[in-house]
């Protein structure tokens, strides 16, 4: 909403333009006959040439009156600043002025009517059988690129903070009814900081043992002191074993793949400072029958035949 300044101030500039383009074509067409030219010249001589005062040719004139006119029909309809034009258009099923973001609003709504018949059918799919279909999967890609892939990459396969997905290896869990679940409503995720409470030296330890435990070089003896620690502090999410525990979104420790890199500086960071990733929740950016689809199209990226 403008103020009524700035209101004053674009309606004198446009409407001032208009009339003005207006006197001007009267003025320099005062005492011409359209239908003959004249020796009489502008006074403008240059190199010996002299501009004659020719009058403008009728076909130029008739245009130029015509985008005024144009300009203010335009204005009538699409209004200007505060003042709203004649045009209308139907948002949730009403006739509201027309703006470009009602404009907007109206396309996406019609065509979020002519879609959702399709989206109906793949929503009574198993997410499982839907991720066989090619057509269902060729939506939820793009979905996917629209929405997820600036984290996860075009590719799916992640960045350190952002899990892969073409994988078996899964924070939450990896069936259909997960996936879903995690995009529907989103992940936070608490690893808490430990800096305070190991101390230097511990943080150093702990993280020999993280690294013992999927086979990276380690220092066998310090890993040796901080075993303990872990089943005090660690076990609770990660297990005993350290194959952590989908159920609070506790990584495996055990096998290769680390979401925030695996040498040792990464880890002593890790443990130092904790983690607090987040993955949005996108049920109400999409819509149950959208993460549906593209539920799905994650599911196939890890269970592709």
């Amino acid at each position: 909403m403008l103020s009524t300044f700035w209101q004053v101030w674009i309606m004198a500039i446009v409407f001032g333009s208009m009339i003005a383009c207006g006197l001007l074509i009267l003025y320099v067409s005062k005492g011409q006959r359209k239908d003959e030219t004249t020796s009489e010249t502008t006074g403008h001589t240059y190199d010996g040439i002299e501009e004659l005062n020719n009058p403008l040719p009728r076909w130029w004139v008739i245009m130029f009156w015509g985008t005024i006119v144009y300009g203010f029909l335009y204005i009538g309809a699409y209004g200007l600043g505060n003042f709203d034009g004649l045009l209308t258009v139907k948002v949730d099923g009403e006739d509201v002025t027309w703006t470009s973001t009602n404009q907007w609003k109206a396309e996406v709504q019609a065509f979020e009517e002519e879609i959702a018949p399709l989206y109906a059918g793949y929503l009574a799919t198993p997410i499982a059988e839907l991720a066989k279909n090619e057509d269902a999967l060729q939506t939820g890609q793009r979905l996917f690129k629209s929405n997820c892939s600036v984290c996860h990459g075009t590719n799916a396969m992640g960045a350190q903070g952002f899990p892969n997905l073409t994988d078996n290896d899964w924070l939450w869990g990896g069936t259909p009814e997960s996936i879903k679940h995690t995009l529907m409503y989103g992940r936070q995720a608490a690893m808490p900081a430990w800096g305070t409470t190991l101390g230097d030296e511990g943080i150093a330890d702990m993280t020999e043992y993280v690294r013992s435990l999927s086979g990276l070089d380690h220092d066998a003896e310090a890993a040796e002191k901080a075993a303990p620690k872990f089943q005090m502090l660690c076990m609770a999410c990660h297990g005993a074993d350290g194959k952590g525990n989908q159920l609070v979104g506790a990584p495996n420790l055990t096998d290769e793949i680390w979401l925030y890199g695996g040498s040792t500086k990464q880890i002593k960071f890790t443990l130092r400072n904790g983690r607090n990733g987040k993955m949005p929740a996108q049920a109400d950016i999409l819509g149950e029958d959208k993460v549906h689809v593209l539920s799905a199209y994650v599911y196939s990226l890890s269970n592709g035949e």
